[in-house]
């Protein structure tokens, strides 16, 4: 819902068959929290590269019972850490990784003085990248099985370590913050949401999957216990529906000193492994929308004959539609959020096709011919341009600019790279003085007089695509559903005398009498 999450900015892509929304139009790139991560330690690499060395040879002097693969020698910290992956979600609406919107991943603060290390952390610098097979001694099972063995360990090590992370949270970040003072008790409960009764929900999935594991190591048939536990993942609509105003408070609140201080602090310390809060909190979504890969996965390395090639299809229908209600119901929730933060400067601004909007197609950073950065929302059934601001309180608006465009009618036109730029204005903005635009388009509406033509830029290529992309998918629904309105309002509504002549047989004309008489 490893959920993917740099420094850059990002666009959120969603469709109405979100999928969350959207690993909220196509697969978008996510970018792994883990190369933020990598960056920062290379960065870091020669200032810090004796202290860690140092510590890692105190790691390695530590009795372990435990079987490690050795470490090549390396010049470098990425030779001792092993990055922790975790995938991005497919979008409670989509997100690719590009130019614009809701941040998920891991930024870089800005350096800190270094500090002398008075006392080692309790807990792990790095993952345990243990595999089945280094877990048991001898086997004769095939590679086919063996691989499946692999694949359910996976899936047992990824819900162990995300019980250690969830844990790592309540009593890292979560109780500190109270205790301090740092944050009220309320705000805390908006950005954590119902995350603590997510840990005993994975620890009973853990307790299940290790009483499946005979003497061998080995786990039988395991379709029938996902079958089983899949249903109550259900609660995650809860949890991932919060995290959208559960990001933008936590945004705001980094704002102050205090709060800025602490978790520059936490981040800096070797148990978050460079990770910031926000990633922490997105762990469980990113889990949730790997359950149906894992699923794919052993059902691909189980043998014709095994006991789960019965089961395991109807669990991977079950996950899917678990998925797919988060992922609705998330993007629904994005919305209504969103449009909640809108400020109309004239009333004539609040068209009703923005209240009546379920979801986001996409949303992100656009510029106009003027050169100034709009944030651009793709509702359902408008197209609301805004200037990003602050209210009172330091939370973020966004005050409409112009007149938004219902979707129904809108024009889109393609600018392609290269066409010479229209005018001083256009030339200036878009092509940073060259005669040539690039990723531009533009947008217009028929039969509006106060809607003036927008000539908007991207920020790159990739992103102009998906904007285009989501524009004519938004334009082509929007139309139906207007052209299916229109016809239900004008067709004439059928006589209910005939209502039951479509069951009848035509056996006999009595029949027909008795039904229309009715």
């Amino acid at each position: 819902m490893e959920v993917e999450e740099t420094s850059e900015t990002r666009t959120s892509w969603s469709g109405e068959t979100h999928s969350i929304p959207c690993d909220h139009a196509g697969k978008k790139r996510k970018q792994d929290p883990t190369e933020s991560t990598t960056r920062i330690i290379e960065d870091d690499e020669e200032d810090e590269e004796g202290e860690m060395m140092s510590d890692h040879m105190k790691d390695s002097e530590e009795p372990s019972n435990k079987r490690v693969k050795p470490v090549a020698k390396s010049n470098s910290l990425t030779g001792v850490i092993t990055p922790v992956k975790t995938p991005a979600l497919k979008r409670i609406g989509q997100s690719i990784s590009r130019s614009i919107s809701f941040r998920t991943e891991a930024r870089p603060l800005p350096p800190g003085p270094l500090r002398p290390r008075t006392k080692a952390s309790s807990f792990p610098r790095r993952r345990n990248s243990q595999c089945w097979s280094d877990t048991v001694e001898s086997h004769d099972l095939t590679a086919k099985e063996i691989k499946r063995q692999e694949v359910i360990y996976e899936l047992t090590q990824g819900e162990r370590q995300l019980i250690d992370d969830l844990i790592l949270v309540k009593k890292v970040y979560y109780e500190p913050m109270l205790k301090l003072d740092i944050l009220t008790e309320s705000e805390l409960g908006q950005i954590f949401g119902t995350l603590d009764s997510l840990i005993p929900l994975h620890q009973d999935l853990l307790s299940r999957l290790e009483r499946l594991r005979g003497s061998e190591k080995t786990v039988g048939e395991v379709g029938p216990t996902l079958i089983d536990w899949f249903p109550f993942l259900e609660s995650y609509v809860t949890y991932c529906c919060n995290q959208v105003g559960a990001k933008a408070l936590l945004d705001q609140k980094k704002q102050e000193k205090r709060v800025e201080h602490f978790l520059r602090l936490c981040q800096e310390s070797s148990f978050s492994r460079k990770l910031d809060l926000w990633n922490f909190l997105d762990l469980p979504r990113s889990r949730l929308v790997k359950y149906p890969l894992l699923v794919k996965e052993i059902q691909k390395c189980t043998p014709p004959d095994h006991p789960d090639e019965d089961t395991l299809p109807d669990a991977l229908e079950l996950i899917q539609s678990i998925v797919g209600e988060v992922n609705k119901k998330t993007g629904e929730a994005e919305c209504q959020f969103y449009r909640r933060g809108l400020s109309y400067l004239e009333e004539s601004q609040r068209l009703p096709e923005i209240q009546q909007s379920r979801f986001l197609y996409c949303h992100g950073e656009l510029k106009n011919n003027k050169g100034q950065r709009l944030h651009v929302f793709l509702f359902e059934l408008a197209l609301v341009l805004s200037r990003p601001g602050e209210d009172r309180d330091g939370g973020q608006v966004f005050h409409v600019y112009r007149q938004p465009l219902p979707n129904a009618l809108i024009n889109l036109e393609e600018i392609p790279d290269g066409e010479a730029s229209g005018g001083g204005a256009f030339r200036g903005a878009f092509s940073g003085g060259n005669d040539k635009v690039r990723n531009c388009f533009r947008v217009s509406s028929r039969g509006r007089s106060k809607a003036h033509p927008y000539s908007l830029q991207a920020n790159d290529s990739f992103s102009k695509q998906q904007w285009i992309t989501c524009l004519r998918q938004a334009i082509v629904q929007s139309r139906d559903r207007t052209a299916q309105t229109s016809q239900s309002q004008f067709s004439p509504h059928p006589d209910p005398a005939l209502y039951h002549i479509a069951d009848l047989s035509l056996s006999s004309d009595t029949e027909m009498a008795d039904h229309t008489s009715r």
